[in-house]
């Protein structure tokens, strides 16, 4: 048996009086004197608050950094999001009024498609004000179809905050986000929302995010319900019950609880257990706690000052997440929530990044989001200032595109209104006008001569370029034409098209080389409906959607070798090229891009192969790849390898290309390309009484079942079924159920279709 478990039994058998009146009193003045989050509820910021001081300089500026917390807020579909940051807004004084969802009228959801259809489209930030912290925070999307916002969220934040429905636990979207936090190592808070439903399930919640997320939950407080409803927390830091009376009010009762004054004995028995399991939790993962644990042999008494330290240190190294309970919607939990972002995620200053370092104290900075507003200097690109300090009318330079440009204005973001400030200091998000080349992803530094000395030192060290880390960007999932309505709107499409390709990089816009249409690429049916309502709005174009179309792959199953020899006169000068190249499937790509290599057998022609010769070849055969022999979808899942090259001497570098791309599609017309298909990982819920039906609709759609599993008085289905048999799946199943079932779905991965389904895809797609 473990250690503090042991200690822990023999601590509870004992359980004397004299000993918790030690604790109350020693909690009692730590209250007093070490933590201030706990005097929520009645020193608040006033209503309106001074919000001035935010783009203002700081005179120490570590101090400065300390006081800053860049938070995302991401959730599945309906897990109270923007309800949660609407309340956060409120308590911090910035709206007078509470907005709600379903009245489309809250802060973060501003747009038009938003506010209709009551889901949050594209992220919000906003700054504002808590207890002599500054939080700048972005509202995130929950529709699957929206992930990219999530995404470049993500990249710039510092830490996140993850809503669960307290009924749900853990969803289907709620993997995915968590998923891309982890891949930019992101610390989190977890907030366990509805906890007044009455299917609420706390140790749902909390196995849940064990199982299905693979974290360690540190319960921080505890439900408190008198009859059947939820009304408040108890803090098992402070031994305190947080009570909320008035629904709307920014106070709220607090009270301590001790063996001796607790009416109902059931409350501190709960209480003083699950603080002691919280304490045995933290003594495993913090060193220091551990010792101090030891050295007092007791795990009941421990300051809630050392709980609090030893909550952050494990949060910041992401070896468990803190738990907290609330209903936003009923307007309690939230100011627990907010103490807990500015006590337990990190700083700026928690956060290092290799590639700051080499320009710190200069300017380093990415853009993560583009917007176009007309009223105020046609595109707003949103930049997290990693180092160094950006004015108004400064010059920098954007690592990418090796182009300098001039910013504008310099702007603090309230969702869609702008507060503009002379200048802004590191740790911060900001808005600016000005950048016409600037690109989501790109890295923005202090000066072109900063630039080439960081990346001459780059060179010498034998380092990756330095560029602050680039967002990864699915693949579309879905494709379809659009039309003007006339030829004199044409151009008018073209360039909202190109104005909403900036601001969403998931958004793909292609031309036709056959047909000569324009073509759009989405994450979904709902993406690509959102991107027609905005171009009929916002740019008064009634365009014309074709029908939707699956984005298949294909890729080749043999291995092939082929020599292309060209000899042709252009012009004056003698164009020759012979080139020998391979295809071979390789199936650990996971349809990512192919590459190209050098067979060894030939390494003395190949060595001679200038660097500009090779990009040549590289383009010509990533060219050929972009467009397979069965459907015209991009080939995957092979490697390609240069054999020989022998090029003439006035050979230009675009027959290079050719010849590159020539050969590549001999290869692949004897290779036997195949097509592969996408398949969706679905999550339905549903009752029991249509379970047989949905099941049988799913089986007829080609899907396969994972499993079925039971949630509260619901059955839960997980199935992997091919995108093209989901098309208008919500309405179908909304059909099949009368409504009461609800799916979500993300992309699974792409396979193989049999030679009879590759058929009827072939037919679906070409008509014949």
């Amino acid at each position: 048996m473990h250690i503090f478990t042991r200690m822990r039994i023999l601590n509870l058998v004992k359980k004397q009086n004299s000993l918790s009146y030690s604790i109350w009193k020693y909690v009692k003045y730590q209250d007093h004197t070490t933590r201030h989050s706990f005097s929520t509820g009645i020193s608040k910021p006033p209503l309106n608050a001074d919000t001035s001081q935010l783009g203002s300089p700081v005179k120490d500026d570590l101090e400065h950094l300390h006081k800053i917390r860049n938070i995302g807020i991401m959730a599945h579909i309906d897990a109270g999001k923007t309800t949660t940051t609407e309340r956060m807004l409120y308590y911090s004084g910035i709206i007078r009024t509470i907005g709600e969802v379903h009245d489309g009228d809250t802060v973060m959801d501003y747009m038009e498609q938003e506010r209709n259809r009551g889901i949050t489209i594209t992220s919000a930030a906003i700054t504002f004000p808590w207890h002599g912290h500054r939080i700048n925070l972005v509202d995130t999307p929950g529709h699957v179809d929206f992930t990219m916002e999530v995404e470049r969220a993500l990249r710039v934040l510092d830490g996140a905050v993850a809503i669960f429905d307290a009924s749900a636990g853990v969803e289907a979207q709620s993997i995915t986000v968590w998923r891309q936090a982890n891949s930019y190592q992101v610390p989190r808070l977890c907030y366990l929302n509805k906890m007044d439903k009455p299917n609420a399930n706390l140790s749902l919640c909390l196995d849940s995010i064990s199982e299905k997320l693979h974290a360690s939950p540190l319960l921080l407080q505890l439900p408190v319900v008198q009859g059947n409803t939820f009304c408040g927390v108890i803090d098992l830091l402070t031994m305190k019950k947080l009570i909320w009376n008035s629904q709307k009010s920014k106070d709220y009762g607090r009270n301590f609880i001790t063996q001796t004054l607790t009416a109902d004995d059931d409350i501190w028995d709960q209480a003083f257990l699950a603080r002691c399991e919280l304490t045995d939790k933290l003594t495993d993962l913090d060193l220091d706690l551990a010792e101090y644990v030891l050295e007092k042999e007791s795990i009941e008494n421990v300051p809630t000052e050392l709980l609090m330290k030893a909550i952050r240190k494990v949060t910041l190294k992401q070896d468990a997440v803190p738990v907290l309970l609330g209903s936003s919607y009923k307007n309690m939990g939230v100011q627990p929530l907010l103490d807990a972002v500015v006590d337990y995620l990190p700083s700026p200053v928690d956060i290092i990044h290799e590639t700051v370092k080499l320009y710190s104290p200069s300017l380093c900075a990415m853009a993560f989001k583009i917007i176009h507003d007309k009223q105020r200097g046609g595109m707003l690109t949103f930049l997290r200032i990693y180092s160094g300090h950006l004015e108004q009318g400064q010059r920098i330079f954007n690592m990418n595109n090796e182009i300098t440009e001039k910013i504008g204005r310099v702007m603090i973001a309230f969702a869609d209104e702008f507060k503009e400030v002379a200048s802004i200091k590191s740790g911060n998000i900001v808005v600016v006008t000005g950048l016409k080349g600037t690109r989501t992803g790109d890295t923005l530094v202090a000066s072109q001569s900063l630039a080439k000395s960081v990346q001459k030192a780059s060179l010498k060290s034998k380092t990756e370029v330095p560029l602050l880390m680039g967002l990864q960007i699915p693949d579309p999932v879905f494709f379809c034409s659009i039309e003007a309505p006339s030829l004199s709107q044409s151009k008018h499409l073209e360039e909202a098209l190109d104005q909403l390709q900036k601001e969403d990089p998931s958004l793909k816009v292609t031309t036709d080389e056959d047909t000569g249409q324009i073509v759009l690429s989405g994450m979904g049916e709902l993406h690509l409906d959102i991107i027609r309502d905005r171009i009929l709005k916002e740019y008064k174009i009634d365009a014309e959607l074709g029908p939707l179309q699956v984005a298949y792959k294909e890729t080749c199953r043999i291995s092939s070798v082929h020599t292309c020899d060209i000899n042709k006169t252009i012009g004056d000068a003698n164009q020759i090229v012979k080139i020998t190249l391979s295809i071979e499937p390789e199936v650990n790509f996971i349809h990512k891009s192919v590459v190209l290599s050098r067979k060894k057998e030939n390494q003395e022609n190949l060595d001679s192969v200038k660097r500009h010769i090779m990009k040549a070849v590289n383009h010509g055969v990533n060219s050929a790849l972009s467009s397979g022999p069965v459907l015209g979808f991009p080939v995957v899942d092979i490697k390609v390898c240069l054999h020989w090259l022998e090029i003439g001497h006035k050979t230009s570098e675009t027959m290079v290309s050719a010849a590159a791309a020539q050969c590549v599609h001999q290869l692949l017309q004897k290779s036997n390309c195949q097509l592969l298909e996408p398949f969706m990982e679905l999550e339905i819920i549903a009752d029991e009484s249509t379970l047989s039906a949905v099941l049988a609709d799913i089986t007829r759609r080609r899907g396969n079942i994972i499993r079925i599993s039971q949630r509260q008085e619901s059955k839960v289905i997980n199935a992997e079924c091919p995108l093209a048999e989901l098309v208008g799946y919500s309405t179908a199943l909304r059909t099949i159920t009368s409504g009461t079932a609800v799916f979500s779905m993300e992309l699974s991965s792409y396979k193989l279709m049999s030679a009879h389904d590759q058929s009827v895809a072939i037919e679906r797609v070409t008509g014949f």
